[in-house]
């Protein structure tokens, strides 16, 4: 039979039934898929060191012998550390593990087993040790002593010479032997501008790397390495140009009347606007006048004016006679987002209105028809908004707010409502800007980088457990002044229910020692209605502190709350951390968040509370996460098909991914259908990123 890239994996030499599914268990199903497992890492055994000679941050390959092989729990949790400690005649070193790479890999070590350790060097906590290095005994695969060896996610079932073996013959089944030359996707113009070798080449190169670039390979600089990962980047960014060549097909509403209620509600505002508010205001204003809608995404830090910016924009869409809708993921935030509606906009005649789930059937009823009639100008509400039976008389503006929070079909439905209004999505997560050029590629970006003039900074303090009793009595001394406090404890996966016993627990143990101060309890077993009522009790000031288990309602506006206590902060992300102190600093109080440390904190969560120490600005602290954690972890579910990359790193690789969007986005402008025919391959790389991304 001949064989090509769709050619299932059982069918190549070397492979067969049995080892096809252990493969297929790693999700290899064809040749194609194989050629595309790239190497983790490269051991260049030319490098062969001792172990008093290793320096931290080199990539080296040691041989030793074991000493040691024990595992032990990693502080309260139950997840465990696994240790083997190597020796040679130099010194001793020790390789650990987070994780399990697989089922009897630690069984394979015994005392005195000569091993090849490869990995890079790490300095912890004064001493050099591996994190996760590749270590297989002497013997097992020894073959190509003086070469660049590739190594590959160990996998059980296959050893890794094995692997090596099969995609060597792969390689040369798909790449080498056959007559007919391996298509290449990318037009010639591109690889000549971006200077990036054949796609055959890469693919042969990745699995094969020639010696003389041993240095090249171990930091990702190699030709076949940019290569595949330019085309990586570029597939996604395919995919965001077409996206955006779609929506510039789609008839919008051009709103080109001058707007004086506008121009009325910043001469009324007690305030300036800032220069990054002004400015976003004014890509906003030329996008509603285009003929094409809107799709914009106003990215801005916690309490840099958004709503302001959104609210300006719907006077700008009344006063062209369309109504505007705002979208929020809670009840309490459209409420909250409705108060500043009356508060700024019904003095310059605008009329607003609040829908929401557990409005009574008659009050509803009432706004529907008026919404309908087209006698309300903003309509504020959470999903109820895109519920059969709600129909606007002139949808011409919608505005998603914490845009992450809603499903693409939730937004679609509610543009549906008004047949292709303009679209304006607003976060309050701070992206770095080059991950937010692909998370929200298909939209344009406005940054609102600055905060109003007079916000006080958040005085943030790290403290260990035996602070805790002073940290308590400080935050009573707070509220004795008349101000309000939440205290946050994190849910673990391992155990959520004793995590939540805890914190009921904890809240009785602080209403006793701390009689004077009411305490009310928020926690993710509560029902909507409940939680949505103890948030209203603590914003109406019935309570002084608000205990959570579960990260506090994004967005919240409690101006008197001016202290926040993070417990076992060790247990929350940097961009957690950044969100939950957001929560406080937005009232002319002087504000404090307390961040508690367990003595079993790790290097990394130390450093975390001190990144939160230091900064304040939420982009800073985006590109510090993004780097301490990697874009996958980093993206989390937010968007599928984001985290996918084998061998692109969105902070390593910022500059290839620049030159993937630009060759993305310059075809389309050069050729919007693909109907060229050196595009069709790229048509077909199309219909693949889609089906990857959206499934």
């Amino acid at each position: 039979m001949s064989i090509n890239s769709d050619t299932p994996i059982q069918y190549l030499k070397g492979v067969g039934p049995k080892l096809g599914d252990v493969l297929s268990k790693r999700g290899i199903s064809t040749i194609g898929d194989l050629l595309e497992w790239y190497p983790r890492a490269y051991e260049d055994r030319r490098a062969l060191r001792n172990i008093a000679s290793l320096e931290a941050g080199q990539v080296v390959s040691i041989v030793g012998r074991v000493t040691t092989v024990r595992s032990m729990n990693l502080g309260r949790t139950r997840r465990k550390m696994y240790e083997v400690v190597i020796a040679d005649d130099s010194g001793r070193v020790s390789c650990k593990f987070f994780r399990v790479p697989y089922k009897g890999y630690f069984e394979r070590f015994e005392v005195h087993t000569p091993v090849r350790v490869s990995g890079k060097v790490t300095f912890y906590r004064g001493r050099i040790e591996f994190h996760h290095p590749d270590v297989h005994p002497l013997g097992e695969d020894e073959e190509n002593q003086d070469q660049l060896i590739p190594l590959y996610t160990e996998t059980e079932g296959i050893r890794p010479g094995k692997l090596r073996s099969i995609i060597g013959m792969a390689i040369h089944k798909i790449i080498e032997e056959p007559e007919e030359k391996f298509k290449d996707p990318l037009p010639k113009w591109i690889k000549e501008k971006y200077q990036l070798c054949d796609r055959a080449q890469a693919l042969k190169e990745i699995h094969c790397p020639p010696n003389h670039l041993g240095s090249e390979y171990l930091n990702f600089l190699s030709p076949a390495q940019k290569r595949l990962i330019f085309d990586e980047f570029f597939q996604l960014e395919m995919l965001m140009a077409a996206n955006k060549v779609e929506v510039q097909k789609e008839q919008g509403f051009p709103m080109q009347k001058p707007s004086p209620r506008y121009k009325q509600l910043q001469k009324q505002l007690p305030f300036q606007l800032t220069s990054a508010q002004q400015n976003a205001l004014k890509d906003i204003l030329k996008d509603l006048c285009e003929i094409h809608p809107m799709h914009r995404l106003v990215q801005g830090d916690v309490g840099s004016g958004k709503t302001l910016v959104a609210l300006l924009a719907a006077v700008y869409a009344a006063d062209n006679d369309f109504q505007s809708c705002i979208m929020a993921p809670t009840e309490i935030l459209a409420e909250q987002h409705y108060k500043n509606a009356q508060k700024f906009l019904t003095s310059i005649g605008l009329n607003v209105a609040l829908l929401t789930g557990s409005m009574k059937a008659k009050e509803k009823e009432q706004v529907l028809l008026a919404l309908e009639a087209g006698k309300i100008d903003l309509i504020i509400g959470t999903h109820a908004l895109i519920q059969e039976g709600v129909d606007f008389h002139s949808l011409g503006l919608v505005i998603v707010d914490e845009q992450h929070r809603f499903g693409v079909e939730q937004r679609h439905k509610l543009k549906q409502k008004g047949g292709s209004p303009h679209f304006l999505v607003m976060t309050a997560t701070p992206i770095p800007r080059t991950l937010a050029m692909t998370v929200y590629g298909d939209l344009d970006v406005s940054i609102i980088d600055e905060l109003p003039p007079g916000r006080q900074p958040i005085v943030t303090r790290k403290v260990f457990e035996n602070k805790r009793d002073k940290v308590f009595n400080f935050m009573c001394e707070q509220i004795e002044k008349g101000r309000q406090a939440y205290v946050v404890y994190p849910l673990v996966e391992e155990s959520e229910n004793m995590d939540l016993k805890n914190a009921i627990e904890e809240v009785e143990n602080l209403k006793s020692t701390y009689p004077q101060v009411h305490f009310g309890l928020l926690h993710g077993k509560m029902k909507a209605q409940e939680k949505e009522e103890v948030m209203r009790s603590f914003r109406d000031h019935h309570l002084d502190v608000l205990v959570a288990t579960t990260v506090i309602e994004v967005g919240v506006d409690v101006p008197n709350a001016n202290m926040i206590i993070i417990e076992h902060s060790e247990r929350f992300g940097l961009s957690q951390l950044h969100q939950l102190r957001g929560r406080v600093g937005r009232g002319e109080h002087k504000s404090y968040c307390v961040l508690v440390l367990s003595y079993a904190s790790s290097e990394e969560s130390k450093q975390r509370a001190e990144t939160m120490e230091r900064f304040t600005d939420g982009f800073k602290i985006a590109e510090v996460d993004l780097e301490m954690r990697g874009p996958g972890e980093f993206l989390g579910r937010r968007q599928s098909g984001l985290t996918g990359f084998r061998l692109a790193n969105l902070v390593r690789d910022v500059k290839i991914l620049q030159n993937a969007r630009n060759a993305a986005f310059e075809i389309f402008k050069k050729d919007p259908e693909l109907k060229e025919p050196n595009h069709q391959a790229l048509k077909s790389l199309l219909l693949h990123a889609k089906k990857q991304v959206l499934g």
